[in-house]
């Protein structure tokens, strides 16, 4: 059975957003693990403005965009601020 038009699934959407958060880190000069945090919020209209939008578009339980940050935030070594 295929999902809804425009849904990816969960372990696929886990993959591009882990390696589109270090595409963004390393086109913005942002290092994993530093005293900085970066800004999810900048992060997805970085993607959504390369057409990354279906990595949002998931089902879960807590939310894409929850799941997304936190998926930003344990690449960044930032998930201590959950």
């Amino acid at each position: 059975m295929r999902g809804k038009p425009g849904l990816v699934k969960r372990p696929e959407a886990e993959r591009a957003i882990r390696q589109l958060t270090h595409d963004w880190a390393a086109a913005h000069g942002v290092q994993p693990g530093s005293a900085e945090m970066p800004s999810f919020s900048a992060f997805h209209h970085w993607v959504l403005g390369r057409g990354g939008a279906a990595y949002f578009q998931f089902r879960s339980t807590l939310g894409p965009l929850e799941d997304a940050e936190n998926w930003f935030d344990q690449e960044l070594r930032q998930a201590w601020r959950n």
